[in-house]
């Protein structure tokens, strides 16, 4: 005998569209969730991998530098275009109200900065890479848009932690509004040190410190806000 499929409702034909948002809102949101481990692996990869790079003493733009600089120049670039996936991801899963705005665009602009980073690189220096004068080679056109457009998207990713610590406040979340308040505070104070630090091992660790605690940020908020939405929908 045959069997009749199961008749197709009005309900179900509506809740496709609703389905298909779903789904692609959470890829979007995972692109968040895997940018963060991705930049850090690939950059103490090559943290081990290249002579002469000393962590305690060298900024990870750095690596961007030499015969195999082309592979930081990547690792910026994706990771740039997955917070900016991310942040797309975000503005769908918010609902209107305080941080449903501002909160991807600023995430999306730290996206472009580290885009932007990759495409225009840092000037060799301190010794990095191999042959390069301690006190660097000078600044270069594209060494100052590599800082130019670092500085604006750190400062955006700071204003996004907390502007997104507003809205966990709104949404009674205060132990997620805490950690968006604090990281945003660590963050623009490890990147104040690297900036005024004059390359001391303190300033860049500190730094480094503030770069991991962002992007495990990153990723965390990106869970939350994946699990929201489903809950929502």
């Amino acid at each position: 005998m045959s069997q009749s499929n199961p008749p197709v409702t009005v309900e179900a034909v509506a809740d496709r569209p609703a389905a298909a948002g779903l789904r692609l809102t959470g890829r979007l949101l995972a692109a968040g969730v895997v940018a963060g481990p991705l930049y850090v692996l690939v950059s103490v990869a090559q943290m081990v991998a290249r002579d002469g790079f000393d962590p305690t003493r060298h900024a990870w733009s750095l690596l961007a530098n030499g015969t195999a600089g082309w592979i930081q120049v990547t690792n910026l670039i994706v990771t740039g275009l997955l917070v900016i996936a991310a942040a797309v991801g975000l503005r769908r899963s918010l609902d209107p109200g305080p941080a449903g705005t501002w909160a991807p665009r600023l995430l999306g602009i730290y996206g472009l900065g580290l885009v932007g980073g990759g495409m225009f690189r840092a000037d060799p220096a301190q010794g990095f890479p191999a042959g390069t004068p301690e006190q660097g080679t000078g600044t270069s056109w594209h060494g100052l848009l590599h800082f130019g457009l670092g500085g604006v998207g750190f400062v955006a990713l700071v204003a996004a932690c907390f502007v997104l610590a507003r809205r966990f406040t709104a949404d009674d979340q205060r132990g997620w509004a805490v950690f968006s308040r604090l990281t945003g505070v660590l963050f623009l104070a490890g990147f104040v040190a690297v900036a005024g630090g004059g390359g001391s091992s303190w300033a860049t660790l500190s730094f480094t410190v503030a770069i991991v605690l962002a992007w495990a940020w990153l990723s965390l908020i990106s869970v939350y806000h994946h699990g929201r939405s489903r809950r929502l929908h």
